[in-house]
C-alpha cells in the first residue's frame, strides 16, 4: 500500500443537514451481491449489512432493489423491493443496521432494457425502455405507452413509501448506468416524441416525476438520494452533458423536483469532469446546484471496478485533498468495503496497512 501521509479526520467529520445526521462522511455504495433467493434477502444478508454498520460506515445505501415491476429486475437472486416476504426481508436488514448504531436507505432500481428477453425472474416479462432501444442503440421491443410510464412511476412512489414504513433512514433512486431512468437520459436510447422525450431537459421528464410522486409519498422532511452517472456499462465514455452548462440544465429539473443529495458516479474520482477544472463529477454538481454530493469511484484502490479484477490498496491522500477543499461532502467506497467490512474502523484507527486489497473472490461471498 502506498502510504497515507495526511490526516484522515475530513473523512470523520459529522454530516448534518436539515434532513439526516451522518456520524462521519463514508458511505457503503450499492453493489449488487445475488444473494436474495426468489427476491428475499434473508438474515445472511441482514448481518452482512450490520457488519458494516458495526465498524462505522456513516451510511449505508443497499445494493440495487427492484421496485413492484415484473421486469424490473434480471436474476432470481437479485433482491426486490415489493410483497410480503421481501419487505419483511427487509425490515430485518433494517433493524439489524440500527441495531449496530447505522443508518441505511435502500436504492430503488428498475434495470430496464439491459434485460433480456426470458431472464428469471419473470421470464414472459418482457424489458422495458422509454424507446424499446437497448444500451447498443438497438430496437429489442415496442416503447413504452404514456400509462405503462405512468404505472413505473407509481412503482417508485410505492417503494418509496414502503421504505419510510419499513424504517429506513431515506431512500436512494437509481438513475445511472444505463438502467430505466438513465436510458431516458440518454438520447441513444431515449427516442421518444413525447413530454418523456426532446433535448436534456425533456428527457429528464420521467426521473422528474419519478422524484415528485416519491416526495409526495415520504413528505418534505425524509431524505431522497439520487444516483446518476455520465458512463454506462457498455459505453464508459458516454456523456449527457458535455458542458458544465449542459449539466446545469440536465440537473436543475431534478433539483426542483426534490433531490436532497446527489450520489455522482464516476468510474475514477480523481477524474476531472471537464476540461479547465480539476473538479469531477460531484464536484461540479455540488456547483451548479448548492446541494450536498456523494463522490464515488476506485476509492482506495489502484484498480477500477469495471475491469472486473483484483485491485490493491492505494493512498487516500488525493482523496483527503478533495474532501479538505469542500469538493464533495460523502465518500461512497465500494469493493474495499465488499471485502473488508472493517474498513472505515480501520482507516480510522490508523490502520491503514490492514487494509484489505480487493479480490474478485469476495464476489462470491458475503464477508
Amino acid at each position: 500500500m502506498s502510504n497515507t501521509n495526511r490526516s484522515t479526520e475530513p473523512l470523520f467529520q459529522t454530516f448534518t443537514n436539515k434532513k439526516i445526521k451522518l456520524p462521519n462522511r463514508t458511505v457503503m455504495a450499492p453493489m449488487t451481491r445475488g444473494f436474495s433467493p426468489e427476491g428475499i434477502p434473508g438474515d445472511d444478508v441482514a448481518a452482512y449489512y450490520r457488519r458494516r454498520a458495526e465498524n462505522g460506515v456513516g451510511l449505508i445505501v443497499t445494493e440495487g432493489t427492484g421496485i413492484n415491476h415484473p421486469a424490473s429486475v434480471s436474476g432470481a437472486s437479485i433482491p426486490v423491493f415489493y410483497g410480503e416476504d421481501s419487505l419483511n426481508g427487509w425490515a430485518n436488514v433494517v433493524d439489524q443496521v440500527h441495531k449496530a448504531g447505522g443508518k441505511i436507505v435502500p436504492q430503488l432500481w428498475h434495470v430496464g432494457m439491459t434485460r433480456e428477453k426470458g431472464d428469471l425472474p419473470n421470464p414472459e416479462a418482457l424489458p422495458v425502455g422509454p424507446s424499446g432501444l437497448n444500451l447498443d442503440g438497438e430496437k429489442v421491443t415496442e416503447s413504452m405507452t404514456e400509462e405503462e410510464v405512468v404505472k413505473l412511476v407509481e412503482a417508485y412512489a410505492q417503494g418509496a413509501a414502503d421504505a419510510k414504513r419499513l424504517g429506513f433512514d431515506g431512500i436512494e433512486i437509481h438513475g445511472a448506468h444505463g438502467y430505466l431512468i438513465d436510458q431516458f437520459f440518454w438520447e441513444k436510447t431515449n427516442q421518444r416524441k413525447d413530454r418523456y422525450g426532446g433535448d436534456i431537459v425533456g428527457r429528464t421528464q420521467f426521473a422528474v416525476e419519478v422524484i415528485e410522486a416519491c416526495r409526495r409519498e415520504v413528505g418534505p422532511d425524509f431524505p431522497i438520494i439520487f444516483r446518476f452517472s455520465q458512463w454506462k456499462m457498455n459505453e464508459f465514455k458516454a456523456k449527457l452533458a458535455e458542458t458544465p452548462d449542459e449539466l446545469e440544465r440536465f440537473l436543475q429539473p431534478l433539483v426542483e423536483a426534490g433531490v436532497d443529495i446527489f450520489h455522482c458516479s464516476t468510474r475514477r474520482f480523481w477524474e476531472p469532469e471537464f476540461e479547465g477544472s480539476d473538479l469531477n463529477l460531484a464536484g461540479w454538481t455540488k456547483k451548479l446546484t448548492g446541494k450536498p454530493v456523494i463522490s464515488v469511484g476506485s476509492v482506495g484502490l489502484d484498480g477500477e471496478f469495471t475491469s472486473f479484477s483484483g485491485a490493491d490498496t492505494t493512498s487516500l491522500d488525493g482523496l483527503i485533498k478533495k474532501l479538505e477543499e469542500e469538493e464533495f461532502d460523502l465518500v461512497a467506497i465500494g469493493r474495499s468495503l465488499l471485502m473488508d467490512p472493517e474498513w472505515v474502523k480501520k482507516v480510522d484507527d490508523g490502520r491503514a496497512d490492514d487494509l484489505l486489497p480487493f479480490n474478485k473472490e469476495a464476489l462470491q461471498r458475503l464477508y
